[in-house]
């Protein structure tokens, strides 16, 4: 998803002569490219930390809890794959517009690597959609909810039996609370709320003295694909509960299949029709794909993608930039399809 201008031309206000293909070192011009699609696949995989509780060996004993652990982990989990067009320079596409003296200078707008993003104009700053990504929590300190009592014992053993204690006494005012029968009953519901999220919180906090923690953070991964024409179960990365994410060639991971259809083909344009375009600027008219995602024989993602490679190119005459015509062009990085045309 890379953004950004760095590169503001200056070129003739009309483009008589048209761009020619690019060849190094022939001819003074700017030089563009028309992009092509790449398929972004992005993992986002939860990275699982288990940290064992103080008191988990005596889990059993005390809280009849059969499996709770008494070793740290770590393990991955997949919770989203997304797919976006995205799109990167077409090298069998790269051309110049050479400029022309006794003209109005105007403006190519162009990404960081080379794609044409607007003529006479500025494009708009691009808004990519983030991901709402999980971080590890902050856990509550269980010490502060333990009794003098607690505290003051002589060993681990006898801390952990009058914690669970504290624990089944935390349950029974639950409990009285929830059957109107506690001797100090809320005055409302707002306090029974208040006071019963409070407990909550307390029993939860001792609990962890023998269940341990657990930290979850959320990780984008992302792939490339680039499909030149209909792909079917190509591995775009890979993954295992115990590695995470991994690259295609890391056998230790399941993988991740990318399957491209062209889901509307368009009407390729005849050599005739080609030769009745003339001169003008290049843009794309992009195809469209279905695009799905399959791991461990599910589908994770299916959605219609723009695909520029299921399209053709068409050109914009030359008679729009006219000398007495302000022409203004607004392209779609991603596709090189044109998204607005304005003039004055």
């Amino acid at each position: 998803m890379k953004k950004g201008i760095i590169a503001l031309g200056l070129m003739a206000s009309t483009f008589a002569a048209a761009q020619d293909i690019y060849k190094p070192g022939e001819g003074e011009g700017i030089v563009y490219f028309l992009p092509k699609t790449a398929l972004q696949v992005n993992i986002i995989a939860t990275k699982v930390t288990q940290h064992p509780g103080e008191f988990c060996q005596y889990a059993n004993r005390y809280l009849r809890l059969n499996d709770v652990s008494s070793q740290p982990s770590v393990h991955w989990e997949i919770k989203q794959i997304d797919v976006r067009s995205i799109g990167v320079p077409d090298s069998t596409k790269a051309y110049i517009m050479k400029l022309k003296d006794k003209n109005v200078a105007s403006n190519v707008e162009l990404t960081e690597n080379g794609i044409v993003k607007a003529i006479n104009t500025t494009a708009p700053k691009e808004e990519n959609e983030g991901y709402q990504l999980e971080k590890p929590a902050a856990h509550e300190n269980a010490r502060k909810y333990m009794t003098e009592e607690i505290l003051m014992a002589g060993s681990t053993a006898k801390m952990a039996e009058l914690t669970a204690k504290e624990i089944y006494n935390i349950r029974e005012s639950k409990n009285l609370i929830t059957r109107g029968q506690a001797d100090n009953m809320p005055k409302d519901g707002a306090a029974m709320k208040l006071m019963m999220s409070s407990l909550d919180k307390q029993e939860k906090a001792l609990m962890e003295m023998f269940t341990g923690t657990s930290d979850r953070e959320d990780k984008v991964f992302s792939f490339l694909v680039t499909p030149e024409e209909n792909l079917r179960d190509q591995i775009a990365a890979r993954f295992s509960r115990q590695l995470g994410v991994l690259s295609t060639d890391n056998l230790a991971g399941e993988p991740v299949y990318v399957s491209v259809s062209n889901s509307a083909p368009l009407p390729v344009p005849t050599e005739e029709g080609k030769k009745k375009k003339g001169n003008g600027i290049l843009y794309n008219i992009p195809g469209k794909g279905n695009v799905t995602v399959s791991y461990n024989g599910k589908e994770v993602f299916k959605g219609e993608l723009p695909v520029t490679q299921f399209g053709y190119t068409e050109t914009l005459v030359d008679g729009l930039f006219d000398k007495k015509i302000n022409t203004r062009v607004i392209f779609n990085p991603n596709t090189g399809g044109v998204v607005k045309i304005d003039k004055d």
